[in-house]
């Protein structure tokens, strides 16, 4: 076990991912072993809650368990996982095939989960409190669906005020829908990255802390990948053709990722195929909840090393994997596209789009009085003296169960919202059952990739389009999961 290396509790602060801020990504990372535990499934349709499901449908059980991640002698931490394992599931299913698994919580939290980027029957896309009751304590519910596209996806918990904690203590996974006909690799492999604010005893720092959902949310001391301390090491054959499937499952903290090593070509953005292309720089932005694939071909000499490093602090070795053995001598095309999402509209017609403003507010902040005083000092750190339960607010409301909607389209509608940050801080945003276009500023065009996780910046306004096509009240929710608890969310519902 590669011991742990200590996080800063910030980082620098990423931007939203504009088109430049895409195509500059990185050289590359390698061969892995596949994380977590797949579940299998079995032939069954589309299916409501009120359905009732087989009683040999595969169970995913969350309860409590221990992880290594600090070295001996110190004690393990007490967390929560699925089934006993420490590293985060992957639920493994082909495209058209469809997803059924009891999930049964053995912890002392009320749970639900959410299939974080797939655009789902509403359901079952795991609202604790908006789209299903939570599961309490000793209770069990069934996942039933079919997942509409191939891609990557994340599995977080969400449940309206009490998010966080669940996540915070080591529930994640990662959902891989495969394609009909995938691109050939010698590995397809997951990544999916967590962090953990540990006591000097490697128990887990109490939840609840307003000064975190205030400011930059629950931001870990000590990074994991598939629930392993990094850096961690790997070996793969000299001139390996990888898939690397990189989820971001960590409560609050976004960064950005730089590869080194070989070029790497960015397949999917958010689980949804994109032209391949080779980044021009070397970094991605990451906030929570955002995934890639990426593909790269790995050194044809032996001994080349390749890494993945996020940008915290000095910078900080996720994993890299160094080519070992005989050379790979199969003769295959150049990398290129995985193929296009049909089920997506090949243009958005703005023309006719219902358009409304989304302004979001709250937080911690600066007192003017202790800015005016310190212009010869440090800036003083922001407080926040307002209700604990009631910190954010979209269009001046914060969220909580029963929440109305801020818009209702009927189906087939375009919408384009245009959302504004007036806090002091950078809001990680998610669109729920959906997926969308970053918008030019003089709606002449979008970014060429779709979307449904962005981050938006300080005193920025971006708009975003999307065609309003899938029924249901869905939420568009902070991804930073302090904030959604606390009230960064709100509602949309689609006829």
């Amino acid at each position: 076990m590669p011991s742990s290396r200590p996080v800063p509790p910030t980082d620098p602060r990423p931007g939203t991912p504009s088109r430049r801020t895409l195509l500059a990504a990185a050289a590359a990372f390698g061969l892995m072993p596949e994380s977590g535990q797949a579940q299998g499934s079995g032939p069954a349709p589309e299916a409501a809650p009120a359905t009732p499901g087989p009683a040999d449908l595969p169970a995913l059980r969350a309860a409590p368990g221990k992880s290594r991640l600090r070295p001996e002698p110190t004690a393990e931490t007490p967390v929560w996982c699925f089934d006993g394992k420490t590293s985060p599931p992957v639920v493994r299913v082909k495209l058209g095939q469809p997803v059924r698994l009891k999930v049964e919580n053995r912890t002392d939290k009320a749970l639900s989960l959410h299939w974080h980027g797939v655009r789902n029957v509403n359901a079952m896309d795991g609202v604790g409190g908006v789209t299903q009751a939570p599961i309490p304590p000793g209770g069990d519910f069934q996942y039933l669906f079919t997942p509409p596209d191939a891609g990557t996806f994340l599995i977080r918990p969400l449940v309206v005020g009490g998010a966080s904690e669940p996540s915070g203590r080591g529930l994640a996974g990662m959902l891989v829908v495969e394609e009909t006909n995938p691109p050939a690799v010698d590995a397809d492999v997951s990544l999916v990255m967590q962090d953990w604010r540990l006591q000097d005893d490697a128990n887990l720092m109490p939840f609840g802390q307003t000064i975190f959902a205030a400011t930059h949310g629950r931001l870990g001391n000590l990074v994991t990948i598939n629930g392993k301390p990094v850096p961690d090491a790997f070996e793969a054959r000299p001139g390996s053709r990888v898939r690397l499937r990189l989820g971001n499952a960590c409560n609050a903290r976004a960064t950005r990722l730089r590869f080194e090593g070989v070029k790497v070509y960015v397949a999917a953005v958010d689980g949804q195929p994109t032209d391949t292309f080779e980044p021009l720089r070397a970094t991605l932005p990451f906030p929570p909840g955002t995934r890639y694939d990426l593909l790269v071909d790995l050194p044809e000499e032996e001994g080349a090393t390749c890494s993945i490093i996020a940008l915290v602090g000095q910078g900080l070795t996720l994993a890299s994997v160094t080519t070992k053995g005989a050379k790979i001598t199969d003769k295959r095309a150049p990398i290129g596209p995985i193929g296009e999402n049909k089920r997506l509209p090949a243009e958005i017609k703005l023309q006719n789009a219902l358009r409304r403003d989304v302004v979001i507010t709250g937080g911690a902040f600066v007192p003017k009085e202790a800015k005016d005083a310190g212009k010869d000092k440090p800036v003083p750190d922001p407080v926040y003296t307002g209700d604990p339960q009631k910190i954010w607010a979209v269009n001046g409301t914060s969220a909580a169960a029963g929440l109305q909607p801020i818009l209702s389209v009927k189906r087939g509608q375009v919408v384009v919202l245009a959302l504004r940050n007036e806090t002091g801080f950078p809001q990680a945003l998610h669109l729920h059952g959906h997926c969308f276009r970053l918008l030019h500023p003089l709606d002449d065009g979008w970014e060429p990739y779709w979307l449904d996780t962005f981050q938006l910046l300080e005193g920025r306004t971006a708009r975003i389009g999307f065609l309003a096509d899938n029924p249901g009240r869905w939420l568009i929710s902070a991804t930073v999961l302090e904030r959604f608890d606390t009230g960064l969310w709100t509602v949309f519902e689609v006829t």
